[in-house]
């Protein structure tokens, strides 16, 4: 069973959380999103370096190709703890199928494109056309960056980029045409960091979470009424997470409740001193087909929470 304390760190991934204001994304952000998200996640960038527990996070929980893209980023001559106000990546199905999940990055801020791209052109990197879109290598992450205006560049692997400018040029569906994220969005995103799931991303969420207890008949039994998920995560005051699932019924709603407070006793019994620590933090509710998740220690806990084997066999 993986702990509901380490949630928010097996569903980011990427969590670089942040205590101040709001992240929120553009329209020029959105439409340059595929339509067929499964998860997208959203950080308020600018503020990272002020909590220590949002850094220590930041450096054990990065893809070492993320890392990779920092250092790229910071050769090109952009600065991401300053130049950077939001990031936002999105994990979608290509083409809306059932092919392998992609991932996209848009990042947010005021950028010195002028800069950047005279920098670019002394260390000779050229770029390639896309209809009106240079998209630009990034040095050997594997990665390529393309502004798509002043303030809003998106970045990944090459394909990918590919698809989010088509998208943004109006070849494919965007972000702004689903209705379940978009709906979802409205209630986290004037959080520092948000998160929101299509159906399929929250019962792969939610599997995660309940490990072995995720094979119980009661867990099969309401995993299809799973339709939709969304989190925050704030670093202000302590560390602070609030997830919501919306379900098909009540009853559904319940159940997982239930499912979810036994793995967390469970846990309570068998974790480490850090991991019971963190897991008397943790309440879980539901409510009118809404299944409720919050979470909260201080910046001390937390930290302990990082060091402990739970967290060191969430991120391998």
């Amino acid at each position: 069973m993986r702990s509901l304390a380490a949630l928010s760190i097996s569903t980011l991934c990427l969590a670089m959380a942040l205590p101040a204001s709001a992240a929120q994304l553009s329209n020029d952000a959105r439409s340059a999103i595929p339509q067929a998200v499964q998860q997208l996640v959203v950080i308020d960038y600018r503020a990272m370096q002020n909590s220590d527990a949002a850094m220590q996070l930041r450096e054990r929980v990065m893809p070492p190709n993320l890392k990779q893209f920092d250092e790229a980023l910071s050769k090109s001559g952009l600065n991401e703890n300053h130049d950077v106000d939001q990031l936002a990546f999105a994990l979608y199905r290509p083409g809306g199928s059932g092919e392998s999940l992609q991932t996209v990055g848009i990042a947010q801020g005021q950028f010195s494109t002028d800069d950047i791209l005279a920098n670019f052109r002394k260390q000779k990197v050229h770029p390639k056309l896309l209809r009106n879109n240079k998209i630009y290598p990034m040095g050997k992450t594997g990665m390529v960056l393309c502004f798509v205006d002043p303030s809003t560049m998106v970045f990944g692997e090459s394909d990918a980029v590919k698809q989010a400018l088509d998208v943004r040029d109006g070849l494919g569906p965007s972000l702004l045409t689903n209705g379940t994220i978009m709906d979802a969005m409205r209630s986290v995103d004037s959080e520092p960091l948000w998160s929101v799931l299509d159906q399929q991303g929250t019962q792969t969420m939610m599997k995660q979470v309940l490990g072995q207890a995720g094979s119980l008949t009661d867990y099969d039994s309401v995993r299809k009424r799973l339709l939709s998920s969304w989190y925050s995560m704030n670093f202000q005051h302590g560390v602070k997470f609030d997830l919501t699932i919306v379900t098909g019924d009540a009853f559904a709603a319940a159940t997982m409740s239930s499912l979810l407070n036994a793995a967390v006793a469970y846990k309570k019994m068998s974790g480490t001193d850090q991991e019971k620590a963190a897991l008397s933090g943790t309440d879980v509710s539901s409510s009118a087909g809404q299944l409720a998740i919050h979470f909260a220690t201080s910046n001390a806990g937390f930290n302990d929470l990082l060091k402990s084997p739970l967290f060191q066999g969430m991120v391998r």
